[in-house]
């Protein structure tokens, strides 16, 4: 028998020379086939793909946070306690003692408090997380301090139920900053940004030491971190975009996780007795996005004509089954305060009649921009072709993921397909984003979907704002259901899916932790 001798040369780590017929990955080190062309930065006052988010959960604490041993309940991450005033304005945060950055700096309140700061002056994507807490550039050094190092206490101006706040610490915007290090890589007062696109200087699981964009990203252990340095030293996210050849690389043993299987790739792996395949429900919703800067879609009618030409039940019952889940509400279901009725199923004739209102009988050509890979891919031929039905001409567009954010950040799509996931545990995340537009000029920043898709959203922005600051909660609960079933009627959006991940790992790979959304994914705990 020829003994086949390996090479495995795994992100700067030489592996000896081993007789084995198939590979092998480091003992040390966790191995991860991801689709992570969505990356487009590593700060924390930035990142708002999941992918990114993901890698800063391991590589950031954050004020507040669900931890790797019970993603179920919110608790402090660098703050120990937390009370409020009585007027529900103003929170005092108590950091732990002893707390370490990877650095070796210590963890204090001036940290946390130049933290949040450099969210709102930075004015990055996730900025509206803070700033709707009343937090500006020429206020938020006043509203935010650390009256001392283990001290941290902010002050908001609106009247939001605590529940919030706490929650929107615990979004990407809440990881603390070593600030001595990002300020001894600042640039033109850009408080370290352009350094921390690529590097980090944070306080968690993990180091991360090199990210080659559309290849991998590699992260170290961090032995100052709170929770215990990692089981496994090293993780190497690396950018495998086809579900066929995470299979084969899992089936391998090149890598150890492979993250974005199809059902007919997970179930062929069913009776493969050294890999585990595990159903993990998401809180991940797939949708379609109509700008009003294109005049087809202003008319309410159109976009109710769309809603109508996807036929969500036929792709859930085949090519997506066991991978998604038909909802079209803006609250993922399973979730407090989600809606989960679907009223829309395909019908081209109720779809025709609604053109034909709007004036457009003959139907009108559109362009749509969509991720090139699995399973927008899919999704969007069989969306394409049963928008022909009702006379929608659809021209696709595949692309990067990156290269499609971007434009649509700057709202110059027609059509889009995409997905989006919460930033934290309250339906409000959801509600901000599709239905909450304040500001529908081209110069506005930090305003997430409804802002994208031009869609001024007036009615619907007071419905979001009462919610949010209703303190009965089952009030707010049905504030929210309001909220979502208006959106369904009256939004740019045509919501299909909710995911469910097919999770397949080897199977001497124990204790990864993924929960419903990029902000619980841990890998500190995993041993193999």
């Amino acid at each position: 028998m020829i003994k086949h001798l390996k090479y495995a040369l795994l992100a700067g780590a030489l592996v000896a020379f081993a007789p084995t017929a198939f590979a092998e990955t480091p003992k040390d080190t966790l191995v991860i086939a991801k689709q992570i062309d969505d990356l487009i930065s590593l700060d924390p006052a930035e990142a708002y793909e999941l992918s990114g988010i993901e890698v800063l959960a391991n590589s950031y604490d954050r004020i507040m946070r669900f931890e790797p041993t019970d993603i179920t309940k919110l608790v402090g991450g660098v703050a120990e306690s937390n009370t409020v005033s009585d007027d529900g304005k103003t929170f005092t945060f108590k950091i732990r003692s002893g707390l370490k950055f990877a650095s070796g700096n210590p963890v204090t309140a001036q940290d946390a408090a130049f933290s949040l700061q450099r969210v709102i002056k930075l004015e990055k994507t996730p900025v509206f997380l803070l700033s709707q807490l009343g937090w500006t550039k020429d206020n938020v050094d006043k509203l935010v301090t650390a009256p001392d190092d283990s001290t941290l206490k902010i002050t908001i101006t609106e009247d939001y139920a605590p529940s919030l706040v706490y929650a929107l610490l615990s979004s990407v915007v809440g990881s603390v900053v070593d600030s001595k290090v990002a300020k001894e890589h600042e640039k033109d007062g850009d408080f370290g940004y352009n350094w921390l696109k690529t590097n980090s200087a944070g306080g968690g699981a993990y180091v991360i030491k090199s990210w080659k964009a559309n290849d991998s990203v590699v992260l170290e252990g961090n032995p100052n971190y709170r929770g215990g340095a990692p089981k496994l030293n090293r993780v190497v996210l690396r950018h495998i975009p086809e579900p066929a050849a995470q299979r084969l690389a899992l089936e391998k043993g090149d890598v150890d996780i492979a993250r974005n299987l199809t059902p007919d790739q997970a179930n062929g792996l069913s009776g493969n007795k050294d890999v585990a395949i595990t159903s993990v429900p998401q809180a991940l919703l797939y949708y379609v996005a109509m700008n009003l800067k294109t005049k087809e879609f202003q008319d309410p009618k159109v976009r109710q004509a769309v809603r109508y030409l996807i036929d969500y039940k036929g792709m859930a019952d085949t090519f997506l089954k066991g991978k998604m889940q038909v909802h079209q509400s803006l609250w993922a279901s399973g979730f407090w305060a989600s809606y989960d009725e679907n009223p829309y199923s395909f019908d081209a004739d109720k779809a025709k009649a609604l053109l034909k209102d709007a004036g457009y009988p003959d139907g009108f050509s559109v362009d749509m921009d969509v991720p090139n890979s699995d399973p927008f891919t899919n999704i969007a031929q069989n969306v394409q072709s049963t928008l022909a039905k009702g006379g929608i001409k659809v021209n696709l567009i595949p692309e990067e993921t990156k290269a499609l954010l971007t434009k649509y950040r700057a709202r110059q799509h027609q059509m889009l397909m995409i997905y989006w996931g919460p930033d934290y545990m309250d339906p409000h995340t959801n509600a901000d984003g599709f239905a909450h537009n304040t500001d529908n000029s081209d110069g506005a920043k930090g305003h997430p979907l409804a802002w994208r898709n031009a869609w001024p959203a007036e009615e619907e922005t007071k419905m979001t704002d009462a919610a949010v600051k209703e303190r009965d909660t089952e009030k707010r609960k049905q504030d929210y259901i309001d909220l979502q079933k208006k959106v369904l009627e009256t939004g740019p959006y045509a919501i299909m899916f909710q995911s469910t991940d097919e999770l397949a790992q080897r199977s001497n790979v124990k204790g990864f932790v993924e929960g419903p959304s990029s902000d619980v994914v841990y890998y500190n705990l995993t041993t193999k």
